[in-house]
């Protein structure tokens, strides 16, 4: 496809004797002429920017839609504006199907110009640009909706199926190296398109509950309830995906969505496309949203293990801010196995103190914890007197009857304080 639209862009240059970009919508890079000119006026610094990074800043963006590209039907003019770093008068061909703007072709002008005949026919070109856009957008349309029902399904037919036309679509691309994303919450139903996120095979939007409460809020009431999951969630995505952000989750947990996206991978030991996508994603995102990266696979057989893996990091990024807001599963340590666990009520011994009424004690016990039970350093982060802090974790101990001496009570309480965080 992609040569397809170089090859389009690049018979709209020799139309106009000048060399052409074509961006999409959002004003991602699509394709783009040689330049060949040794003239340093035949650039400038928007268009450099465009060709180097792929992408207009949001400021460039709304300068050149200020000229009403979005609804011509053909082609406008826009002059010169060094200040804006525009140093060369454009013209810009829309890009539509159907009267939908899909994209852009801009040229820089110079005089005499383009000939009307000659734009006529380039606006022709573009017309056929549009359609392959607009059959793009429906393919990605439909790899959504496989993806969705993959991450959404039981293992079985329904996964199998969904698998099979995934692997269909995406051609060889399917048995490459991937990592899947998880950005949430997500705040769009409609899920934007792949071609506006550089690396990404294919993505959509999913159910997803946030969990309410967290490090010493009341227990939801209820049979099964732990943290506001209900049972045989695990704070899942669907019916038997443990671990993940799903629709799975019951009372005392926020609906919402949130975004899956398989992004392609040169290497297993670099995950900086999957960042890269993330980070042009997360403009879009929710306020506050996380995002969680999984292990890199090869293929996709193993596709709900990695949304698994790509939802704890993000459950974790959410419940630890120092890990977030962005977070690899590889990287969350304790969390793998925590996230992992089915739902269940509070442990007996610390049910009390999970309690609002007792939430300073539930933090100075685990920041006690995190550091290893070391009284100097603990006192320290919490700003306390080491007394201070003696005289907390024996009402700690006096509330839950656990010893704080004794390593299986204190790596009880510390599963039950992180826990209760998810």
């Amino acid at each position: 496809m992609k040569g397809d639209y170089q090859e389009l862009v690049d018979e709209i240059s020799a139309l106009l004797g000048a060399p052409a970009t074509l961006e999409n919508r959002d004003f991602g890079l699509i394709a783009f002429g040689a330049h060949d000119s040794d003239d340093d006026t035949a650039m400038d610094p928007v268009r450099t920017r465009s060709i180097l990074t792929r992408k207009s800043t949001p400021a460039v963006r709304s300068w050149f839609e200020g000229f009403g590209i979005t609804r011509a039907t053909g082609p406008v003019r826009i002059p010169a504006a060094p200040d804006a770093g525009v140093f060369r008068d454009r013209i810009c061909l829309p890009v539509r199907h159907r009267g939908v703007v899909l994209g852009y072709v801009w040229l820089l002008d110079a005089e005499p110009g383009p000939t009307h005949a000659q734009l006529t026919a380039a606006m022709d070109v573009a017309t056929r640009i549009g359609g392959l856009l607009a059959d793009e957008e429906r393919a990605g349309t439909d790899l959504s909706r496989e993806l969705r029902t993959a991450l959404t399904a039981e293992r079985g037919w329904q996964y199998d199926m969904a698998l099979t036309a995934l692997r269909t679509a995406l051609g060889a691309d399917a048995e490459g190296l991937h990592a899947l994303v998880c950005l949430a919450p997500w705040p769009d139903e409609d899920s934007p398109s792949s071609r506006t996120v550089p690396g990404a095979a294919v993505l959509c939007t999913v159910p997803w509950r946030a969990p309410a409460g967290g490090l010493g809020a009341a227990p939801a009431p209820g049979p099964g309830a732990a943290g506001g999951r209900g049972p045989g969630a695990a704070g899942g995505l669907g019916p038997g995906v443990a671990g993940g952000l799903g629709a799975g989750a019951g009372a005392g947990a926020a609906a919402g969505r949130a975004l899956a996206v398989l992004v392609r991978l040169r290497a297993a030991d670099n995950l900086a496309p999957a960042v890269a996508a993330a980070e042009r994603l997360r403009g879009a995102a929710a306020e506050g949203g996380v995002t969680g990266i999984a292990e890199p696979r090869r293929g996709l057989a193993d596709l709900d293990v990695s949304w698994r893996e790509a939802t704890a990091a993000a459950r974790t990024a959410s419940a630890q801010p120092h890990l977030g807001p962005l977070a690899e599963w590889a990287a969350i340590g304790p969390y793998r196995l925590l996230t992992a666990l089915p739902p269940a009520e509070p442990d007996p011994a610390v049910r009390v103190l999970l309690t609002p009424a007792h939430h300073e004690l539930a933090r100075t016990a685990e920041v006690f914890l995190d550091h290893a039970g070391q009284a100097g350093r603990a006192a320290t982060a919490l700003g306390i007197h080491r007394q201070t802090l003696y005289y907390r974790l024996s009402r700690v101990e006096q509330l839950t009857g656990l010893d704080l001496d004794a390593g299986e009570d204190r790596l009880l309480l510390h599963m039950a304080l992180k826990a209760a965080r998810l």
